[in-house]
């Protein structure tokens, strides 16, 4: 019967999921950690399964984002560009307008000093014909004008030196011909036309307003010269604002498409992997109905097995265990027969006779009953572990804290006698769990971090709470002797150890923690490094329902 029972258990323990390869089965392990796995599988299913769709998931998402980040630095360098190009633009073009509408008001005002001089020479003339009041009173208001307007005009060319020498040549003359008009309008005003007449037939009145009628036209040339210059560098200057606005704009409209055909494959291979991941939650209920059926088969394995251990492995134990009593019971009167004939008759006694009975079968029984006392407790630790894994699990609101101050009370003789301090860091967060499964774990936990203290430290041992989320933390800090790193995951399998084996135990504590933590619907995990202590953190819903429980 015990023969056949690895094979039955392989069969109901290594099915493997949906999709599963068949290289990666693990070989079967009969033995009784297998119960400890089997629970693991147990709780972990639907994270295997998310994780196998998570695989599903686009794998470009990082290259995606870095075209993504590429195309915007880009387009924002392009922006900043033209941004830039734009200002120096427009800076230029408003510096040609001005200029454009400076040579505007200079050419302004040569035509109005050119009209204002015509109008009065033409008053003039008319006043020196008739005598008319009227045109007297018009030569008044027009050569009033000609001073203020030589003055706006000269302001208006300083920066041009040109247009200044032209004007220094027109004001000498300006100021003759002023004379020459007053003259002429004094003799008609008193009376005297015809001598004003015979005077200005001979005076130098129309060289001097040809010569300033040929440079006011020279000077309205130059300015329409440089409003030419001017107005095609506006032109240019538009052009190029024009130029540099389609590029940026086409430039822009390029890194937009570009973006857009990445963001639209993008798309595409996330509907894709939507579709999968659809099709994958269509069949998964499927898959964790089909998988707790297996997992519930193990489990009778496992009951079928804990049985096993408990009556057809007991039953030759318990007789090698009596046959041993029963060699110890005989040892004695063989002893005593030795020395009666080594004091009575010494010839017939063997040096290796004496040997025998006096050392080797002592020793030799000695060996015996310690193994089997050895096998006894693994046994015995096995049932416990299955008896656990019976038991039913009971939520109700706990007190962390409470709970550990309990526990401290409970071997707080344990700890005197280590030379250790266990505190509580208040508040913990209160959970909703099975007190008792929580009780054994924590006083697993603490227990072991009196008992591996480091030589010639005062042990330290602090239990600190807090809550990430829908999860409570729940820390067991030490300062003993510490953790190969190597041997963080190792500790929690079934009789495995870690370090100086200088203190009792089987290995079996910290498997037994896991698969409560497993139970509880959590996780736990250490952090430690050699002669600097540990850390066993303690993951935990904060309200553990009846279908995690069923999970």
């Amino acid at each position: 019967m015990v023969p056949i029972l690895p094979l039955r258990l392989a069969s109901a323990s290594h099915l493997p999921l949906a999709g599963e390869d068949q290289k990666t089965r693990q070989t079967p392990d009969c033995s009784a950690a297998s119960q400890y796995r089997w629970c693991n599988d147990r709780h972990s299913l639907t994270a295997r399964s998310m994780v196998r769709v998570r695989l599903n998931l686009p794998s470009s998402e990082g290259r995606v984002a870095r075209w993504l980040v590429a195309f915007m630095t880009l387009g924002f360098v392009a922006l900043a560009a033209a941004a830039i190009a734009i200002g120096w633009i427009t800076v230029r073009n408003r510096i040609y307008t001005a200029e454009i509408l400076h040579t505007q008001d200079v050419r302004q005002a040569v035509a109005t000093l050119h009209s204002q001089m015509e109008q009065s020479e033409t008053a003039r003339r008319g006043y020196l014909l008739t005598g008319m009041p009227l045109f007297s009173a018009a030569y008044a208001r027009s050569a009033g004008n000609l001073a203020p307007s030589i003055a706006t005009l000269r302001r208006l060319t300083s920066d041009n030196p040109d247009q200044i020498a032209r004007l220094d040549l027109i004001e000498p003359r300006f100021v003759r011909l002023r004379a020459l008009r007053a003259q002429s309008m004094a003799l008609v005003a008193g009376g005297r036309i015809a001598e004003a007449q015979r005077r200005f037939a001979v005076d130098a009145s129309v060289p001097l307003m040809r010569g300033i009628r040929y440079r006011l036209q020279a000077m309205a040339a130059d300015e329409v010269r440089l409003l030419a210059i001017r107005s095609a560098r506006q032109q240019q200057t538009s052009a190029l604002f024009l130029s540099v606005a389609g590029l940026a704009a086409a430039l822009l409209l390029v890194v937009a498409i570009l973006a857009i055909l990445v963001i639209r494959r993008y798309t595409t291979d996330l509907a894709t992997s939507r579709d999968s991941l659809r099709d994958l939650n269509e069949t998964l209920e499927e898959q964790v109905t089909e998988r707790t059926a297996d997992l519930s088969r193990a489990n009778e394995e496992i009951q079928r097995f804990a049985y096993i251990v408990s009556h057809d492995l007991r039953s030759p134990l318990v007789n090698v265990m009596g046959f041993t009593a029963e060699l110890s019971t005989a040892a004695g009167p063989l002893a005593e027969l030795v020395d009666r004939a080594e004091a009575e008759a010494p010839h017939i006694l063997t040096e290796d006779a004496r040997l025998a009975a006096r050392e080797d079968l002592p020793e030799a029984i000695g060996f015996i009953r310690t193994s089997t006392q050895k096998m006894d407790r693994l046994i015995n630790a096995i049932l416990k572990l299955s008896r656990e894994g019976r038991r039913t699990i009971a939520p109700e609101p706990v007190d962390p804290a409470q709970l550990v101050d309990t526990i401290i009370g409970s071997i707080q003789h344990v700890i005197d006698d280590r030379g250790a301090v266990v505190r509580v860091e208040r508040p913990i967060p209160a959970v909703v769990t099975d007190r008792l499964a929580l009780e054994q774990i924590l006083s697993n936990l603490i227990e072991n971090a009196t008992k591996y203290l480091k030589p010639g430290r005062p042990g330290e041992i602090v239990v600190t709470g807090h809550k990430e989320r829908n999860r409570v933390i729940l820390s067991v800090i030490d300062n003993g002797r510490g953790i190969d790193p190597r041997d963080h995951q190792r500790v929690f399998d079934l009789f495995r150890r870690s370090g100086a084996q200088d203190q009792p135990g089987e290995g079996i504590g910290l498997a037994h923690v896991r698969a409560l933590a497993y139970r509880l619907g959590g996780t736990i995990d250490v952090q430690s490094t050699l002669g600097d202590g540990a850390t066993f953190r303690l993951n935990l819903p904060t309200e553990l329902s009846i279908q995690d429980i069923k999970a």
